[in-house]
């Protein structure tokens, strides 16, 4: 790395079947010796010491989990069904423990991240149709953060949420340049979020005392009873799977230093499972306590006439109001720091990720300041024009419809990924089990039919209580159902398109066996020595994206 501290940009290097080839044949070379070292101290050390090395893009994923939209839809699950809906974010997070999974395993088995291998499989149109998709996904789930954090800044500061977007630019491009100091560091910071918003929602707890027994039965027996039940059982499935995660999850692994060897590179991929399954039981606990929390208040025996008009229409910015009257004023700044907590972190991930898809499908190289600020930028206009423009009730309409557009984007990064997943070409021999596979393609697709269903019966709904002129209802209309039709042909598309670009290049077999007894190959090793698969990116580890 230069001494102006710049880090090499995603494509620099060229990548052939797994293997780095440098512009100078010299550096390749120390580089690769340098490499070897660290493989074979790699493998002398404890399994603990192995595991701490993979410790911290679970943690980095897991807090998509707990966005501000995401809390908005567990509050109004509790306060509708009390703890009735807890399995479905059950069966929602073991879904995405196993997306996410096949996500992190994709970038360590390739040593490429999503983005990367979409643009080298599909042609450039599809490539720049992705890429816009992957964009406004982006967006769209920064949205709700951005007015999250803002709300709470709203809360705290008692200034005009309009102000507290302006102010999330600010902060959150004062802590993505932690990031200048390694990826290690925004991990340790995002995990340090985490742990505040878990404690805000269990001093809440612990103040409501709910039944437990109540709690269990909600999480572990499935139920769908009562008017809406399953529109919010849709909206809370529907809002566990973010399309940027799966990008940004298959490039974090790729900060690790793994050696280069099949039976390496699967106890990496066991290692990130774990580590990524702690945190989303972390995540998991969150969510949970968010829906306990608003259940056991809004379905209080004691409760007033006017705190029932607002539990029946749960916001970030009616919560406080509520909590104040129940619990006490104290309540309320809790809550606006776990939702300052819960925006902050969510807004910086999504920086992350948007430069992963910018540098993955474009291959575009500029420096990281200018790239951070055009992502924040893109991202916090439409915030900030409807803050100013319609004001807080503005900004919550935006939210659910940041969280419509989410649900239409998500096949286009599911479907590539499963495909390259189980694909020989891209893995080579490390695919994925048929079981896996069949059971991943299952859920995902029963994902995507409850997207679409969610995104039609929410076209019906409004088609039907809109008062727009019967010519207005019939050109929006012609627009949607034409946007549609594209939809299914696009996904049917990915679906069925078969790979063509081989990216495997198996590991020879004597480089191999030399890999595993922990040897370092000679420097003037064989070109076949030279493909082996090289999970390990300096660009993603050694400083800020």
């Amino acid at each position: 790395m230069e001494g102006t501290g710049e880090m090499r940009e995603i494509g620099r290097e060229t990548l052939h079947g797994g293997a780095v080839q440098s512009s100078s044949e010299t550096d390749g070379h120390k580089e690769k010796t340098i490499d070897s070292e660290k493989d074979g101290q790699f493998r002398v050390q404890p399994k603990w010491r192995k595991f701490l090395a993979h410790v911290g893009p679970g943690a980095l994923v897991a807090i998509g989990f707990l966005d501000p939209s995401n809390l908005e839809t567990d509050m109004q699950a509790g306060a509708d069904f009390k703890y009735e809906l807890l399995w479905v974010i059950l069966v929602g997070m073991v879904f995405a423990l196993l997306i996410q999974t096949l996500a992190a395993n994709l970038g360590v088995k390739t040593g490429r991240h999503l983005a990367e291998l979409c643009r080298e499989e599909y042609p450039r149109y599809v490539n720049i149709f992705l890429w816009i998709i992957a964009e406004l996904a982006v967006i769209s789930d920064d949205i709700p953060e951005v007015l999250g954090t803002a709300f709470a800044f709203n809360i705290l500061l008692k200034i005009p949420v309009w102000a507290g977007v302006i102010l999330t630019v600010f902060s959150t491009l004062l802590l993505l340049g932690v990031q200048r100091f390694g990826a290690r560091k925004l991990e340790f910071i995002i995990a340090a979020f985490m742990f505040t918003m878990a404690a805000c929602f269990f001093g809440e707890l612990s103040y409501l005392r709910p039944s437990a027994g109540e709690v269990v039965r909600g999480m572990f027996v499935p139920s769908l009873q009562g008017k809406g039940a399953a529109a919010n059982a849709i909206a809370l499935f529907g809002a566990i799977i973010t399309p940027y995660n799966l990008f940004l999850h298959s490039a974090l692994v790729l900060s690790r230093k793994t050696p280069r060897s099949d039976k390496s590179i699967r106890a990496a991929c066991r290692y990130f499972l774990i580590e990524c399954s702690l945190a989303f039981i972390v995540a998991f606990v969150i969510n949970v306590s968010v829906v306990v929390v608003a259940g056991s208040i809004c379905n209080a025996n004691n409760l007033s006439s006017a705190d029932a008009n607002t539990c029946s229409d749960l916001t970030l910015q009616s919560t406080p109001l509520l909590l104040r009257n129940v619990l006490g004023r104290s309540s309320s700044v809790v809550y606006a720091v776990a939702l300052l907590a819960s925006g902050q972190s969510t807004t910086i991930s999504c920086t992350f990720a948007g430069q992963v898809i910018m540098q993955g499908f474009l291959d575009m190289k500029m420096k990281n300041w200018v790239r951070n600020l055009i992502t924040r930028v893109i991202a916090i206009a439409p915030s900030l024009i409807v803050s100013i423009v319609s004001g807080p009730s503005g900004a919550g309409k935006l939210i659910i419809l940041s969280s419509m557009i989410l649900s239409f984007e998500l096949p286009f990064a599911l479907i590539p990924l499963l495909k390259f997943c189980n694909s020989s070409k891209k893995v080579g021999p490390l695919k994925e089990s048929i079981y896996t596979v069949v059971i991943a393609w299952i859920l995902s697709f029963a994902l995507i039919v409850v997207n679409t269903y969610f995104l039609v019966w929410t076209y019906v709904d409004w088609l039907v209580h809109n008062s727009l002129p019967r010519y207005a209802n019939g050109l929006v209309s012609v627009v949607v159902f034409a946007l549609m039709a594209a939809y299914l042909v696009a996904v049917v598309y990915l679906t069925f398109r078969k790979d063509t670009v081989v990216t495997y290049v198996p590991v020879p077999e004597r480089a191999q066996v030399q890999a595993e007894a922990g040897g370092a190959p000679a420097v003037d090793a064989s070109a076949a020595d030279e493909d082996q698969p090289a999970p390990y990116r300096k660009d993603l580890a050694d400083a800020s994206m």
